[in-house]
């Protein structure tokens, strides 16, 4: 029976590439590709040799006889996509070519192109995979992460409740351990060290910092006491540094999420579990602590726009449905067709459904916008407009969260889109808007590139692209020549910051967090203090 992807789809098409009979959809090589949710295998033209679950990093490609009763409904998901989405490619039409072959001339081989990268989250690594895995150039790599454990969005955007997802940290893993690769954690590119330090030393340098900001109700009441950004939470119990320290009222019975993306869905479920179901995740401790007391029983989840605009993705709303102890409701009655999309008639099973008395719940409300967080101190509650006849409504909450974008911050030195929140640039390419000219040396990939848009997956081709022009500059030689050395700029770093840390110090924080996981029954128990982290790396170096 054919193979069906399942929820946890992280789009990187590792899968597309192996399929001997080109039945996984969209392809990179597909306009649909970038707007899609997640991939398909279609029914009707998979053999079923299983090589895509082979290599797919987060597990979510399973045999169509072994899929669990609960998520029957992938098969459906699958086969519906080809029913309204027929094939773009040609048969055999492979979209990732193999790297390239370069025959021996007896010429002496070129220095190998350094490229420094800043951040260590998906982009990041994306990026730096796509370097140091081709054969026609030589290249090193020295990727920077201010913080002493990498991981980017994986470690620190992911749910803990989503775990299958975070295993694509072994992608990153094994881009880390190729030779040509250099890391220096808990060094900030602009604190510690300048980019045109990193110039000195590297033919170029690719910011993947991603987004760290985010937006904005632009409301009266907005900075109450009990309004925060979604992200600030996402950060809180997934053990962010600079966010562990956060606190959360979580005292009343109600709580709003503005926007319907899946961050909000993350942040309503998260609210709404049971403290006991998330003990099994890498949830934050601190978080887990505070979420025992947690007595929010109902998150109303806020869209401006009709259901047909719901921004999460089929999968995430499909996976409400089935949390035990939870009801998922859409407020208000919702006919569809039988041959509504998919997403539309998930809905319309949401808004039929009864509560069950006990069960907290989601609640999933369309058609409204914020007007007014209201409070003396503290939110007390929010005002809501119909956007249809305007009329206002007043819901009653101890807490709003805001999850409408993450928003990129501008970098020194570099051209800033105040509107996309984006560095400028062209194919990932560093590009003063006004003039178009290139900023030399310069790239960008991720958010900070393309906006807060895609999932995971979606990074590697955009890393590739950004490859792809560095590629072309360095060929034509309009790169600059590192003037300094490898050693140089370890000796730099080292003197600047004595404990930065290197990638066996990661790993060994790996471990440990890995092996305290094991003893508690959790894929981890995460360190969520820098200076600790760095206390167990260190100690580690003794025993390799």
């Amino acid at each position: 029976m054919a193979y069906v992807v399942t929820q946890n789809c992280c789009n990187d098409a590792t899968c597309v590439a192996v399929c001997p009979v080109d039945c996984i959809h969209p392809t990179p090589a597909e306009r649909e590709y970038k707007r899609t949710e997640m991939l398909y295998i279609d029914p009707d033209t998979c053999i079923d040799c299983g090589a895509c679950s082979d290599v797919c990093p987060v597990d979510a490609i399973v045999p169509g006889d072994e899929i669990a009763p609960d998520i029957d409904f992938y098969r459906e998901l699958n086969a519906e996509y080809f029913r309204h989405h027929p094939r773009e490619t040609p048969l055999g039409a492979h979209v990732q070519p193999l790297p390239l072959t370069v025959a021996t001339s007896g010429v002496a081989d070129p220095p190998p192109l350094r490229v420094a990268i800043v951040g260590s989250g998906p982009s990041a690594f994306y990026a730096a995979e796509e370097l140091l895995a081709r054969r026609d150039i030589a290249a090193e790599i020295t990727m920077f992460e201010k913080l002493p454990v990498a991981g980017g969005l994986v470690r620190f955007g992911v749910a803990p409740d989503h775990w299958h997802t975070k295993t694509v940290d072994r992608v990153f893993d094994r881009t880390a351990r190729r030779e040509g690769f250099t890391f220096h954690l808990g060094v900030e590119v602009g604190r510690d060290v300048t980019v045109d330090e990193l110039m000195t030393h590297h033919h170029a340098v690719i910011h993947a910092s991603g987004a760290a900001g985010d937006r904005r109700l632009g409301v009266p009441g907005e900075n109450l006491s009990g309004s925060h950004a979604a992200r600030e939470m996402v950060a809180w119990y997934n053990g962010h540094p600079d966010h562990a320290d956060h606190t959360f009222d979580l005292t009343g019975h109600r709580a709003v999420v503005v926007g319907n993306g899946n961050v909000a869905l993350d942040v309503a479920r998260i609210l709404v579990s049971d403290p006991e179901s998330l003990r099994s995740t890498d949830i934050a401790d601190h978080a887990l602590s505070a979420l025992v007391d947690n007595r929010i029983e109902e998150v109303v989840v806020l869209g401006r726009r009709g259901p047909e605009h719901a921004a999460c993705t089929t999968p995430e709303l499909l996976a409400l449905g089935s949390l035990p102890g939870i009801d998922v409701l859409v407020d208000g009655p919702l006919h569809v067709g039988m041959d509504a999309p998919m997403k539309m008639r998930i809905l319309a099973d949401y808004a039929g459904r009864t509560p069950t008395p006990g069960n907290r719940r989601i609640v999933l409300r369309f058609g409204c916008k914020p007007e007014e967080v209201v409070g003396v101190e503290h939110v007390e509650s929010l005002i809501v407009a119909d956007t249809d006849t305007g009329v206002t409504e007043k819901i009653v909450c101890g807490l709003v969260l805001r999850a409408i974008g993450y928003r990129g911050t501008p970098i020194a030195g570099l051209p800033f889109d105040d509107e996309a929140f984006t560095v400028g640039n062209v194919a990932g390419r560093v590009v003063v808007p006004e003039t178009s000219e290139p900023v030399v040396g310069q790239y960008v990939a991720g958010w900070i590139k393309r906006g807060a848009t895609g999932v995971i997956g979606t990074n590697r081709y955009c890393a590739a692209e950004t490859v792809e022009s560095l590629l072309d500059d360095h060929r034509a030689g309009r790169l600059a020549a590192p003037t300094a050395s490898s050693a140089d700029l370890t000796a730099l770093v080292h003197a600047r910051r004595p404990d930065a840390l290197g990638g066996g110090d990661w790993r060994a924080i790996d471990r440990h967090e890995r092996e305290q996981g094991r003893a508690a029954g959790r894929p981890r128990v995460k360190i969520v203090d820098a200076t600790a982290a760095v206390d167990v790396a260190i100690a580690s170096r003794a025993s390799r």
